[in-house]
């Protein structure tokens, strides 16, 4: 499968996990993929709530299912898709829970923002250099 073509079927993994979105207050429905070096794609959607601090971007819900399931590294594609004029990148918390799962596996995953007429593309550690991680919290 071309690298295109790859992208493609993610980006409508994405889009169909966009459909599971609870979002009542902002009415901005986002899916998310994250495809695995074994083969394995996780897909999340976010979830609002009344108190807004506690809602879960797509991203994260992805993350958190994958982490459930055992994944603990290979991850090597992230996409996001929203029905917005303009792809749209995830957010900081999100960058930061992409990079500690990216860690376990020592990736550099390429993250994919989408919607239905455009693609952009950036290696996580573009969207976040000079990451928080694991190795930050260890005395020297």
């Amino acid at each position: 499968m071309s690298d295109n073509m790859r992208r493609d079927a993610l980006i409508a993994e994405a889009r169909r996990a966009r459909e599971d979105a609870y979002a009542p207050y902002s009415g901005l429905s986002i899916g998310a993929t994250l495809a695995f070096a074994d083969g394995t794609l996780v897909t999340g959607a976010n979830v609002e709530n009344a108190s807004y601090g506690l809602s879960v971007c797509a991203e994260t819900a992805a993350v958190v299912k994958a982490m459930g399931e055992g994944h603990r590294g290979g991850l090597e594609a992230v996409v996001i898709y929203a029905d917005t004029p303009e792809p749209i990148s995830p957010c900081g918390r999100c960058r930061q829970v992409l990079n500690e799962l990216a860690a376990l596996g020592d990736t550099d995953p390429i993250v994919w923002c989408a919607n239905d007429g455009d693609v952009t593309q950036a290696r996580l550690s573009h969207l976040l250099p000079h990451a928080f991680g694991l190795d930050s919290l260890r005395q020297t």
